[in-house]
C-alpha cells in the first residue's frame, strides 16, 4: 500500500489500476468510481481495521473490456504494471505507470472508433489570437491553426475532441466562451510558452525551424501544438514517431460556416434522436481512413474552384467507367486501417496477425496503382504514380511471419520456418519430444498391461502418467506417485522428467526467440512509416471521390458547374436527407431557385406553416455544401459562383442553461451573421423575429432586410417568414422578389403542393395545421372566430391608423400645397448619397430640421 500511494501521488487526478499478480485493483475513491463505472464488486481491505480501504478490482487479462468503458465516461487511467518478474525477486515487485490513458489520448481499439479521429486538443490563450492544436494519437495527424473565439469555436464544432487541454488560468474563460460540453484538462501555465513549444516541436521534428510545414507565422498555434506534445511525453507515450508531420488548418481556404449553420444544417451531428444526417447519407466511404477524411472534407468545404472542378471531373470519370470503379472498390475492401496500423508499429504495440493485415492492405494496392495509372484521368494519374509499392516491406512481411500468425507473439508459431536456423533446431526438439512422449505412452501401456494409460500435461507437475483406479495394481514400483484424484491416480518417472526439461527448455527458449526476431522485424517496419502514411492518405482521398460517384449513380446526382459569377442557379433542386426519408413511391417536389446579386439578391419566402419553407432553405445550402466538397448534387443542374460563407438561422432552441431565451439566441445569431457577410456569402434566414411580438417581430425582419438589400456586399439571401406584411418589400426594394410555397384550397381542407412559385402568399393556414394535429374541435371552432375578429379590427386599426398620422402630419407641419414642402423635396432629390460621409448627413438633416422649425 506504501508502493501503491507512492505512485498515486503522482497521478492524483487519475485512476489508477495497479497490478496484484493476476489482478488490476483500485483502491479508495478510484474503487468507488471504477465499480459504479464497471458494475464489478465493491470490497473493503482491512475491514474494521484503521486502515480500511474501499477495493475493486479485475482480472489482467480482462483490460480491453473494462479499459474502455472508463476512458468513455470520461476519466484518465494510469495502468500501473509489475516491472519485474516475480520469480526473480524476493522483495516487492518493482511497479510503475507504463502508460496513462485519457479520453484524448489512447490507441486501444475499444476505446477508438474506426469511423471517427479521436483528437486530442489544446487551446492557447494569446494576446491577439487563439491558437488551437489538433492531434490523433492514433493515426499521427497533427493539425495547427489560430483566430477568434469565434473562429476556434467553429474549429472545437468540426473536429469534436475528445479531450481539450487548456491553461488552469483560463479555466473561466473557456467554460465562458465554449460552453461545457467537452472533456478538459488542466495544465500549468509555464507549458503554454512560446520558446518551450518552438523547442518541443523543433526536437520532435528534428528541424531547425517550422518554416518547411508553413506554421512558422502561426504563434498562438505553434504554443498549443507544443502544449499537446507535452502532454504525450507526460502520459508516457514517448514511441510517437508516426507524427511526421504538423499541417496549417487556412481558414482562408475553406467555406466559412459559424457553429449555428453547423447545428441548424445537421451535417453530422442532431439534437434529435435517430435523425438522419447528411453524413449519415452521403457516407459510401469503404475504409476507416475514408470515412474520417469525408468527414474533414465535409466540415472544410474547399473555396478553390480548380480543386472543387478536379474532384468533380474525377468523379464523372469514374461514372462513366463504373466498371473501374467496382475493380477499386473491392481492391479498397481489402484495405485495413493503415493509419492505425502504422501507428501500432511507431509505438511497438502491433500483434502479428495486425502486420499481416498491413502487408495484405499494401498488396491490394498494387492493383490500385495499376487501374489509377490507366485511366485516362490527370487527377487519378497522379494518385496512381504516388502510390508507393512498399515492395521490400511486404516481402519482407511475407517470409518472416506464417500467413496465420496468432494475435499475440507469445501464443507462439508467429515467426515462419527458415527465417533462423537455432529457432528451426529447437522447434524439430519440441516436435520430436512430443513424438516421443506418444511412444513412451504405448511402450509403457504394454510394458504394464494398462490399456487406459495416459501420459498428460499441467502447470503444476509438468508431464504425468495417469492411471485408473482399476488398474493401479499393475503400476511398476519405480513410478512416483504424485497426486490422488477420485477414480485415478497420478505418477511421474525420471525418463519423463528427463524429457520434459529438454521439451520446455526448447519451448521457452522458441518463445525467447520468437519475441526477439518479431520485435527486430517491427523496428524494422518502422522505417516504412512515413511511405505507409502517404499511401493511406491516398486512398482515404480515392475512397472519397470513389464515395461520391457511388452517391450520384444511386441517387440521380448530377455534375455541377463551377464559374467566377455571384450567381446560384439551381434547377429541381432536392433536400438530399429528407428525400431517402420518404415512403417508396413518394417524389420528393423538387424546386427552382436563382439568386444573384444584380436582379433578384433576395428571395422573401412565404407561405403556410408546414409547407417546407425551411426545406427549401436547408437544401439550398446542403445543395453548395455539395458542389463545394466536390461531390455531385440532387438538382437537374446547378451553375454557381464560389461561395465563400454559408449562414443559416434555422429553427429556434432556447439556451436556457446560459440564460438565453429563444429571441435572444435568434438575435445573437442573427447579429453574427450581419456583422460577418461578405459579396459570395450566402444567407439563409427562417422566421426571423417570431421570438417577439407581431410588430416587433415584423419590425425587426423589415430592418434586416433593408439591411441586407442596402449592404454593399449584397449577400445572396432566402428569407422564409410567415409576415405576410413583408410582401410589400418587393415594391419598394428592386432585388427583392416574393415567391410563396404554394397550397391548394379544397372544400374543408388544405393540400400542401411544396412548390416554389413567384409571388406572396396571404395565409398562415395556421389553425388549419392545428386541426391536423388532432386539436379539440371546440378550439378550433374558436380559433376561427378570433381570427375573424382580429383580421376585421387590424384591417380597421390600420386604416384608422393612416388617416390619424396623415391628419396630423398636416396640421403638425403644413398644408400639401405649401412651397416649403417643394423646396425640401428639392433639396433631399439633389443629395448625392453615394458620396455623402456620416458627418455631412447628420449636417443635411440638421439644415432641413431648421428650415421646418423657421416654418
Amino acid at each position: 500500500m506504501k508502493q501503491y500511494n507512492e505512485i498515486k501521488r503522482k497521478y492524483p487526478d487519475a485512476c489508477l489500476l495497479f497490478r496484484v499478480g493476476d489482478f488490476y485493483e483500485t483502491f479508495g475513491d478510484d474503487a468507488v468510481r471504477a465499480a459504479q463505472i464497471l458494475g464489478i464488486t465493491l470490497t473493503k481491505r482491512g475491514a474494521g481495521s484503521e486502515s480500511e480501504i474501499a477495493l475493486a478490482g479485475f482480472p489482467h487479462h480482462s483490460i480491453n473490456t473494462y479499459l474502455p468503458k472508463l476512458v468513455k465516461a470520461g476519466l484518465r487511467v494510469a495502468i500501473c504494471d509489475q516491472l519485474e518478474d516475480p520469480k526473480m525477486t524476493k522483495t516487492i515487485v518493482k511497479r510503475g505507470v507504463t502508460e496513462l490513458v485519457t479520453p484524448g489520448v489512447s490507441m486501444n481499439d475499444e476505446v477508438l472508433h474506426s469511423k471517427s479521429n479521436n483528437f486530442l486538443a489544446a487551446i492557447h490563450f494569446g494576446k491577439k489570437n487563439l491558437g488551437i492544436s489538433f492531434l490523433d494519437v492514433s493515426t499521427g495527424e497533427f493539425l495547427t491553426a489560430q483566430g477568434n473565439e469565434e473562429y476556434i469555436d467553429k474549429l472545437l464544432q468540426n473536429f469534436n475532441p475528445s479531450e481539450v487541454l487548456i491553461p488552469k488560468q483560463f479555466k473561466a474563460r473557456f467554460k465562458e466562451v465554449f460552453g461545457e460540453d467537452f472533456h478538459v484538462f488542466h495544465l500549468e501555465d509555464w507549458v503554454f510558452k512560446d520558446d518551450y513549444a518552438l523547442e518541443t516541436l523543433t526536437k520532435h521534428f528534428q528541424t531547425a525551424s517550422l518554416k518547411g510545414f508553413g506554421i512558422e507565422e502561426l504563434a498562438e498555434g505553434i504554443v498549443a501544438s507544443g502544449a499537446v506534445l507535452y502532454y504525450l511525453s507526460e502520459t508516457q507515450h514517448n514511441k510517437i514517431q508516426h507524427i511526421t508531420n504538423i499541417q496549417r488548418i487556412a481558414e482562408d481556404a475553406y467555406v466559412w460556416m459559424d457553429r449555428f449553420t453547423i447545428r441548424n444544417l445537421e451535417l453530422y451531428h442532431s439534437t434529435n434522436q435517430n435523425a438522419v444526417t447528411l453524413l449519415d447519407v452521403i457516407d459510401k466511404t469503404l475504409s476507416p481512413m475514408g470515412s474520417r477524411l469525408l468527414k474533414r472534407w465535409l466540415a472544410l468545404p474547399l473555396k478553390d474552384a480548380n480543386k472543387i472542378r478536379s474532384r468533380h471531373e474525377v468523379v464523372a470519370y469514374l461514372k462513366e467507367n463504373q466498371e473501374m470503379l467496382q475493380q477499386i472498390q473491392y481492391q479498397i475492401k481489402q484495405i485495413s486501417d493503415l493509419e492505425r496500423l502504422i501507428s501500432k508499429v511507431a509505438t511497438g504495440k502491433i500483434s502479428p496477425r495486425e502486420v499481416i493485415y498491413l502487408k495484405e492492405s499494401l498488396d491490394a494496392i498494387i492493383p490500385i496503382k495499376s487501374l489509377a495509372l490507366s485511366s485516362k484521368n490527370e487527377a487519378l494519374k497522379v494518385i496512381g504514380d504516388s502510390l508507393h509499392a512498399c515492395e521490400l516491406l511486404r516481402e519482407k512481411i511475407g517470409n518472416t511471419l506464417n500467413q496465420d500468425a496468432p494475435v499475440n507473439i507469445n501464443k507462439g508459431n508467429a515467426i515462419a520456418s527458415g527465417i533462423n536456423t537455432e529457432l528451426d533446431e529447437l522447434r524439430a526438439i519440441s516436435s520430436t519430444g512430443k513424438g516421443y512422449l506418444d511412444d513412451l505412452e504405448q511402450r509403457e501401456s504394454e510394458r504394464t498391461g494398462i490399456p487406459s494409460l495416459k501420459v498428460s500435461f499441467n502447470n503444476v507437475f509438468g508431464y504425468y502418467i495417469e492411471v485408473r483406479n482399476t488398474h493401479k495394481d499393475k503400476v511398476p514400483s519405480e513410478w512416483i506417485r504424485k497426486q490422488t484424484l477420485v477414480s485415478a491416480e497420478r505418477y511421474i518417472t525420471e525418463e519423463l522428467k528427463e524429457y520434459e526439461s529438454k521439451i520446455l527448455g526448447a519451448e521457452e527458449k522458441i518463445q525467447a526467440l520468437e519475441s526477439q526476431l518479431y520485435e527486430q522485424l517491427v523496428i524494422w517496419m518502422g522505417t516504412y512509416i512515413k511511405p505507409v502514411q502517404h499511401n493511406a492518405n491516398l486512398i482515404a482521398q480515392l475512397d472519397c471521390l470513389n464515395s461520391f460517384t457511388q452517391l450520384a449513380i444511386e441517387n440521380h446526382y448530377t455534375q455541377p458547374i463551377i464559374d467566377d459569377s455571384f450567381a446560384l442557379e439551381i434547377k429541381e433542386g432536392r433536400h438530399p436527407v429528407i428525400e431517402k426519408q420518404l415512403p417508396i413511391g413518394v417524389p420528393y417536389i423538387s424546386n427552382d431557385v436563382y439568386l444573384d446579386a444584380d436582379s433578384q439578391q433576395i428571395i422573401m419566402i412565404t407561405g403556410p406553416n408546414m409547407s417546407g419553407k425551411s426545406a427549401i432553405l436547408r437544401q439550398t445550402a446542403l445543395i453548395v455544401l455539395l458542389a463545394q466538397m466536390g461531390s455531385f448534387v440532387p438538382a437537374e443542374s446547378l451553375k454557381m459562383g464560389i461561395v465563400d460563407k454559408i449562414f443559416t438561422r434555422v429553427g429556434a432552441s432556447d439556451n436556457i442553461s446560459m440564460g438565453e431565451s429563444t429571441f435572444m439566441v435568434e438575435m445573437n445569431e442573427t447579429a453574427s451573421i450581419l456583422n460577418n457577410i461578405s459579396n459570395r456569402s450566402l444567407v439563409l434566414l427562417d422566421e426571423i423575429g417570431r421570438g417577439t411580438s407581431t410588430y416587433d417581430g415584423i419590425s425587426i425582419a423589415w430592418a434586416i432586410s433593408e439591411y441586407l438589400h442596402e449592404h454593399p456586399n449584397r449577400p445572396k439571401t432566402l428569407f422564409a417568414t410567415h409576415y405576410h406584411e413583408l410582401n410589400e418589400m418587393e415594391v419598394t426594394f428592386d432585388r427583392i422578389h416574393n415567391f410563396n410555397v404554394s397550397v391548394k384550397e379544397l372544400k374543408d381542407t388544405v393540400l400542401f403542393l411544396r412548390k416554389l412559385v413567384q409571388g406572396g402568399s396571404a395565409h398562415s393556414f395556421g389553425i388549419h395545421v392545428a386541426k391536423m394535429a388532432g386539436m379539440p374541435q371546440i378550439v378550433i371552432q374558436r380559433a376561427q372566430k378570433m381570427l375573424k375578429k382580429l383580421e376585421q379590427n387590424h384591417s380597421s386599426d390600420v386604416l384608422a391608423g393612416v388617416k390619424v398620422a396623415n391628419d396630423e402630419m398636416q396640421l403638425s407641419f403644413f398644408n400639401l400645397d405649401d412651397p416649403l414642402l417643394e423646396e425640401i423635396k428639392e433639396e433631399i432629390i439633389n443629395i448625392d448619397i453615394n458620396t455623402l460621409t456620416p458627418v455631412e448627413a447628420l449636417m443635411k438633416l440638421n439644415e432641413i430640421k431648421r428650415m421646418l422649425t423657421k416654418k
